[in-house]
């Protein structure tokens, strides 16, 4: 088991990911499937932990959280709270803010380099070490090894990194906080294998969340599970991710 992030300074650190071919879904729920192949056609980088207490307090100048502490996630963040996030965050590094907000309605500009959620696909993409691994949770199979979940968290967060990674270095992606991602929450089909990004505003009203949380059993923490919210909602399991285009 890794020891708990105590350097400030190691807390933004993001992955690179190449563009490239994988296989999305599981088969357990409905909801997961098909399996089917994806392709991620642009390289990305990903956070290598979920948004701690401390990066959101000196972003946003508040702290939601329902549990704190400085290396815990936060969480108790909408949908939109994590965009705001990502366009506040990017204007303190001054980068270009990748989403324009008109009240309740958002827009992505894919060209921008600043920080914003990843798509669904991207997540899962990153979760399974760019495509390379079919393990049930990110890093293996040994739930235990990689994710706070219902039978080991005392059903609260912990500390972002005290859990084995994935082959990229990524943690925590089963299991602490659910992460949002930009997608509207759909169904999957067979129409959009480059790039899926849901359906679209009119087609859907939840946006995805993705890698379940610590109060749910191992079979919600897989990688392949699917979770959806209203965005205005702000539970005390969900959190966030950041990611940028390269």
């Amino acid at each position: 088991m890794k020891k708990g992030v105590e350097n400030r300074e190691i807390l933004p650190e993001m992955v690179h990911l190449p563009a490239g071919n994988f296989l999305m879904g599981g088969t357990l729920f409905d909801f997961e499937s098909p399996i089917h192949q994806v392709t991620i056609s642009s390289p990305f980088f990903i956070g290598k932990y979920e948004v701690t207490q401390t990066e959101w307090v000196e972003v946003m100048e508040n702290n939601p959280s329902r549990w704190k502490g400085n290396d815990l996630p936060v969480e108790t963040v909408s949908w939109y709270n994590a965009i705001e996030y990502c366009n506040k965050r990017s204007i303190k590094e001054n980068l270009t803010p990748a989403y324009t907000i008109s009240r309740s309605y958002v827009t992505w500009n894919k060209f921008a380099n600043g920080y914003r959620l990843p798509t669904e696909s991207e997540w899962e993409y990153a979760a399974r070490s760019g495509g390379k691994d079919t393990y049930e949770y990110a890093g293996n199979d040994d739930v235990e090894s990689v994710a706070w979940y219902a039978d080991n968290s005392g059903s609260k967060t912990h500390p972002v990194g005290m859990k084995l990674p994935n082959d990229l270095g990524l943690y925590d992606m089963s299991g602490n906080v659910w992460e949002w991602c930009w997608d509207y929450y759909g169904l999957y089909n067979d129409n959009s294998p480059i790039d899926p990004m849901g359906p679209n505003s009119s087609g859907g009203r939840d946006r995805s969340l993705r890698g379940g949380c610590m109060i749910l059993s191992q079979n919600l923490v897989r990688v392949a599970h699917r979770g959806r919210n209203i965005p205005v909602a702000r539970d005390f399991y969900n959190g966030l991710r950041v990611a940028r285009s390269c």
